[in-house]
């Protein structure tokens, strides 16, 4: 009997129970809630599953994933820039940058929105956190999961969990978040205004542009090559017309799995000792500064540029320059048809759409060039 208490009380020391505390089963309980808001909610559930499930996995407590293994190379991945990179191959891959083509003054409604990183970037100096730090928080207005994520690991490391979870919830948001501010920063005779069919865009311009792109952005912002670079690559798989099965890989294969990745070692980063700080609630509120600042700024350049055009331009789609493909699109063409049924600005809104998913980018890569990463 001596012995198998000994035995009992061995496996009880081993266990993660004995060293389970208050942060864990707080942290443990968030991870269900995002599992719930996922799975139940339907809340960008390919990704926020993963992060809510990693959540879970990284507060249990002896749960050995600092030894080598799967855990170690995933979270290798997180912080040395390998995932963010694939994850805009394969969006890439799906992109169809066709209407920013057909209509390149939609550029400026991208760049416009991108506002909202810069904004939030003041108010987290002000608040007290260090210029790096600042600048990972501010890109979470770009709605741009992979590059808040690529940023905050070169940035601000610890607190990557809080700004990945804050970025891709606001993500899912976007249905909820962006309307009401859209309807407040246009007018309801702009709202009406029908756009004129774009132009059909060649092939060869299709070819041309992502290696234009990649050549310009990358020689003015070397730091986001990888970045650029891959977004453009998976795009020039799609368009070249011969490279079909590598434009499916990137689309399917690899998305899913370097997406499962991804998310899986976000949610790994979010222990109770690096998430259960006062600094998390303030980059969740710093995050939705970002992101509605960025919205608002695009409406309002839209509003602008619709009275410089004389009228031809929907200042809705504006509103999509903050990235998330291609739900803020949907919101432009869904606040669009309601004021008007006439309107179809689905097409229209995918120029500042995709613009913005650049433009992220190359926020990102003034960020690195004014600031540089952590310890310079």
């Amino acid at each position: 009997m001596e012995a198998f208490l000994v035995a009992l009380s061995s496996v009880w020391a081993d266990s993660g129970f004995s060293a389970l505390t208050g942060g864990h089963v707080i942290m443990i309980v968030v991870g269900l809630i995002l599992l719930y808001m996922a799975i139940g909610k339907g809340f960008e559930p390919l990704l926020l599953s993963p992060i809510a499930f990693g959540c879970v996995l990284a507060n249990i407590p002896k749960n050995g994933f600092d030894a080598p293994g799967v855990m170690s190379v995933i979270m290798y991945g997180i912080h040395h820039e390998v995932f963010p990179p694939l994850i805009f191959l394969g969006v890439g891959a799906m992109t169809d940058f066709g209407p920013l083509i057909a209509n390149p003054k939609t550029l400026l409604l991208g760049a416009a929105a991108q506002g909202g990183v810069f904004i939030a970037l003041l108010g987290a100096m002000l608040l007290g956190f260090s210029v790096q730090e600042a600048a990972a928080i501010g890109i979470i207005g770009g709605a741009d999961g992979p590059t808040s994520i690529y940023l905050a690991a070169k940035m601000a490391p610890q607190l990557l969990g809080a700004i990945a979870v804050a970025a891709y919830s606001y993500m899912s948001l976007v249905p909820l978040i962006q309307p009401p501010i859209m309807m407040l920063c246009t007018t309801e005779h702009d709202r009406k205004i029908v756009m004129q069919q774009l132009r059909p865009v060649t092939k060869f311009e299709k070819i041309v542009f992502p290696i234009m792109c990649t050549i310009v952005i990358s020689l003015l912002l070397p730091s986001v090559t990888a970045l650029i670079g891959m977004l453009m690559l998976g795009n020039l798989f799609k368009e070249a017309g011969c490279l079909d099965r590598l434009s499916d890989t990137a689309q399917n294969a690899l998305m899913n799995t370097v997406t499962i990745m991804l998310a899986t070692g976000t949610g790994l980063t979010m222990s109770a000792e690096s998430f259960l700080n006062y600094q998390t609630i303030l980059i969740i509120c710093l995050g939705l500064v970002a992101f509605v600042a960025g919205t608002a700024m695009g409406a309002i350049f839209g509003t602008l540029m619709c009275k410089f055009d004389g009228g031809q331009t929907n200042p809705l789609i504006g509103s999509a320059g903050v990235s998330a493909v291609p739900m803020a699109a949907r919101v432009s063409q869904k606040v669009g048809q309601k004021c008007n049924p006439a309107n179809f600005l689905l097409m229209h809104a995918m120029g500042p759409n995709v613009a913005g998913v650049i433009g992220t980018a190359v926020a990102a890569g003034t960020m690195l060039a004014m600031i540089g990463p952590v310890g310079k």
